[in-house]
């Protein structure tokens, strides 16, 4: 069993910073992708940013030079910096992990989720 534990988010000024930081624990073989993605009321869940075991990095085109993610392979967790925020960064956002077992299974696996909220 594996469990995404997420932490930070919050309410922030316009051109503000909040940082979401995830930890994923359990019985873990090894993780290859940790992202982050985000759900906005009334809108898909969609992808913000998402960085491999051997550190090869996407960004959504929305968040380029705003947004920095990163993650510790020793400690598997996976950090987003948000710089610059804007209304429209306000959503939920989900840690996502794709997560290798012991056994050769695979699992892509989810936080609950934290809000951030862009707001004056």
């Amino acid at each position: 069993q594996v469990q995404l534990v997420e932490s930070g988010g919050g309410l922030v000024q316009p051109g503000g910073s909040l940082r979401v930081s995830c930890a994923a624990s359990g019985s873990i073989f090894s993780i290859n992708a940790m992202g982050w993605y985000r759900q906005a009321p009334g809108k898909q869940r969609e992808l913000v940013a998402v960085i491999t075991s051997g550190g090869r990095i996407n960004y959504a085109d929305f968040v380029k030079g705003r947004f920095t993610i990163s993650r510790d392979n020793a400690k598997n967790t996976v950090t987003l910096q948000m710089n610059s925020l804007r209304p429209e960064d306000t959503a939920v956002y989900y840690c996502n992990a794709d997560i290798l077992y012991s056994s050769g299974s695979r699992v892509r696996a989810w936080g609950q989720g934290t809000q951030v909220t862009v707001s004056s």
